[in-house]
């Protein structure tokens, strides 16, 4: 099927209205209308994302990409900000709530956070949100969310070796490889809080 089936298809199996369905993203009835008769096409991804956490399935699936239909049932708090660059305290103030499958909820336990900042650029920007699976360890080369002081939240790449740790951003340019030795681990405190395994960027 294609986007325009699928898209009225399950705006019926959830007992939507055209005017209640675009009530939802921020469009008009009649911008629904256009959309399941296949005059406009092309939806911005902005939007397949709204729609996708409504009907909980996947974009792919709105698509008509894949068959699959996973369910996006459970969900997790956005929580304080993250800052690419500068850390900044990592408050418990929730932002709002993202959407995750079952599977990755099986895996352990997840939280997502925004970052704020340009250190991760290209590849994470500002304003950008993090999905994070809670663990205290990670290998090396992987993308964690880390404390420093105890309470100061920044998003970094890092590197693991005998001596140290090393928080390494994409944009060399704004944020400079910082070593902390096995010492100023334990005395600053540096600890890792999670591991990103996924980013969820808006349109």
């Amino acid at each position: 099927m294609e986007f325009k089936d699928i898209l009225r298809q399950q705006r019926i199996a959830h007992n939507l209205t055209q005017q209640e369905l675009g009530a939802l993203v921020g469009l008009k009835k009649e911008a629904i209308y256009k959309y399941e008769k296949g005059i406009v096409v092309n939806p911005k991804r902005s939007l397949i994302e709204k729609l996708a956490r409504i009907f909980g399935i996947s974009p792919s699936y709105l698509l008509g990409i894949s068959d699959n239909e996973p369910s996006y049932s459970t969900r997790i708090p956005v929580l304080g900000k993250v800052v690419a660059g500068i850390p900044i305290e990592a408050t418990e103030e929730i932002l709002g709530y993202e959407e995750i499958t079952e599977h990755m909820a099986k895996t352990g336990e997840h939280f997502a956070l925004r970052v704020n900042g340009d250190s991760m650029y290209p590849n994470i920007c500002d304003g950008d949100t993090v999905i994070v699976k809670k663990q205290n360890c990670v290998e090396s080369g992987d993308t964690a969310i880390v404390l420093i002081n105890g309470n100061e939240a920044t998003c970094k790449k890092v590197k693991i070796t005998d001596n140290g740790i090393t928080l390494i951003g994409y944009n060399l340019s704004v944020y400079e490889p910082h070593f902390y030795t096995k010492e100023e681990i334990a005395s600053l405190p540096v600890s890792v809080i999670g591991k990103v395994v996924e980013l969820r960027r808006k349109f």
